[in-house]
């Protein structure tokens, strides 16, 4: 909702044909060039980079906890089984690639992974272990019911000393060539609906608590978290997690490019 606040109010971008979906889905759309720019999980931009140019903002990423991203155990950490089974409750696939990442390669597990309903009770009824992932995950966060929570960016920005990039923007390569205006004047639509949101934060989220199950104040909270721009230290992270993934998705790292410095000059090479 930050991210879209501004266009419901301003009107921006009316002359654009706006599609809403489920993140997969849009990643999905955007892959099969139905969409022309939209977002892109992290996990699918990597694997289609080629397509792709990354747009400078928006995004969706947090530099430390995240409240909305999290590993449900039972147990303590210290106390699963060399072998956890693990039910992976959610469509994110960078969400649900950043748990595994976590489980293997930082805390030496070899879990079994099953495929459950964004239902804690569900997930955690044949699990030790749960991914958690959007409002469930938000929930568990507030109200653990005897659980452990492990906020899985939390667990990236100490295990990296970098933010973590969940999803990206991005413009088809070949749209971009052909249309860089359009593609410039989205880029700043969205830009200043973020702003215009952080303006007008207390608006924000009386409006998402209307029909949301949290009250204010914790959407306040979770929105402060979010970060919703690449600088320098995001292409860090992105790339990191590019190349700390690349034994899971088969890629190499390198497509992850650099972004020019600030917006005009991003746009400049893209009309060149």
């Amino acid at each position: 909702m930050p991210i879209y606040w501004g266009l419901a109010r301003t009107g921006a971008l009316l002359e654009v044909d706006l599609h809403r979906a489920a993140p997969d889905e849009l990643s999905r759309l955007l892959v099969a060039g139905d969409l022309d720019i939209g977002p892109i999980t992290l996990v699918e931009y990597l694997r289609h980079a080629e397509d792709l140019l990354l747009i400078p903002d928006p995004a969706v990423a947090a530099d430390g906890p995240v409240l909305s991203v999290n590993l449900v155990t039972k147990s303590p950490l210290d106390d699963l089984p060399a072998s956890p089974r693990v039910a992976l409750a959610s469509h994110s696939r960078t969400g649900v690639l950043l748990g595994r990442m976590l489980l293997e390669d930082r805390y030496g597990r070899t879990p079994t992974y099953t495929v459950t309903a964004p239902d804690l009770d569900a997930a955690l009824a044949d699990a030790d272990a749960a991914v958690l992932i959007g409002d469930e995950a938000l929930r568990v966060h507030h109200e653990p019911r005897g659980n452990h929570v492990l906020d899985l960016a939390a667990e990236w920005r100490d295990w990296t000393g970098l933010p973590m990039v969940f999803a990206v923007w991005a413009v088809r390569r070949d749209y971009a060539e052909a249309h860089p205006g359009l593609v410039k004047d989205v880029h700043l639509a969205f830009r200043e609906s973020v702003r215009r949101s952080r303006d007008e934060i207390d608006e924000v989220v009386a409006a998402a608590a209307r029909w949301e199950p949290f009250a204010p104040d914790a959407l306040a909270e979770y929105f402060d978290r979010l970060q919703f721009g690449l600088g320098d230290r995001h292409l860090d992270g992105l790339r990191e997690f590019a190349s700390r993934a690349s034994r899971y998705t088969g890629r190499d790292p390198e497509p992850v490019p650099a972004l020019p410095e600030g917006g005009p000059e991003f746009f400049a090479a893209l009309e060149r």
